[in-house]
């Protein structure tokens, strides 16, 4: 018998990447404080990508305590500039200092998956993504996020790349999917190889 996927995320756009892709499954947010598990990693040195796969792995682990005989797909993406792990920005003004830092520079976006089944860690994988933003001056800046408004605070970069974020980049360097923070190919050929999707 097929197991049934579940989805460990509320995300609309990991949501509309598995519909896209045709997969049937359900999606159930996990129950966990990010912060809280981000927190004590930060303090301890961890990388980044590390913090993106424990988030991942916790979602998924979470879920399938309460779905034990399903195939969890748990999910999660740090931004990072050098060490400094970004948050989603508390207002405006944190927006713009998000794009002060970033301006001129590359970061990385850090995804990460993780399949657990009966609370089993049967896979995990991680993707990265390099993005290069232009020099942007502080008056641009001011009036790019009068533009894009509330939607800035959304997004950990403080830009949607899918909108008008895209003008503020002059190179990007990895796929649609790590971008948006689930890597479809390597995730879609290990259900393959688990059974849960026709092969």
């Amino acid at each position: 018998m097929t197991p049934k996927l579940i989805l460990a995320s509320s995300s609309p756009f990991r949501r509309m990447l598995m519909e896209n892709a045709g997969l049937p499954f359900e999606a159930h947010a996990a129950r966990i404080d990010e912060r809280a598990v981000e927190v004590p990693l930060e303090k301890a040195g961890a990388k980044p990508d590390a913090v993106a796969l424990v988030l991942a792995k916790a979602k998924a682990e979470e879920v399938s305590s309460r779905f034990p005989d399903g195939l969890v797909i748990g999910s999660d993406q740090t931004m990072s500039l050098g060490d400094r792990v970004f948050h989603k920005p508390k207002d405006m003004a944190d927006a713009a200092r998000h794009l002060q830092a970033l301006s001129g520079v590359s970061h990385r976006l850090n995804s990460a998956v993780a399949i657990v089944r009966d609370g089993v860690l049967l896979w995990e994988y991680l993707a990265h993504a390099e993005l290069t933003m232009r020099p942007l001056t502080a008056d641009f800046i001011a009036r790019h996020l009068s533009r894009v408004g509330e939607r800035a605070l959304s997004s950990v970069g403080a830009y949607q790349l899918e909108g008008e974020g895209i003008q503020l980049f002059e190179k990007i360097e990895g796929d649609y999917f790590t971008i948006l923070g689930l890597p479809m190919l390597p995730l879609l050929k290990k259900l393959r190889e688990l059974g849960a999707i026709d092969g």
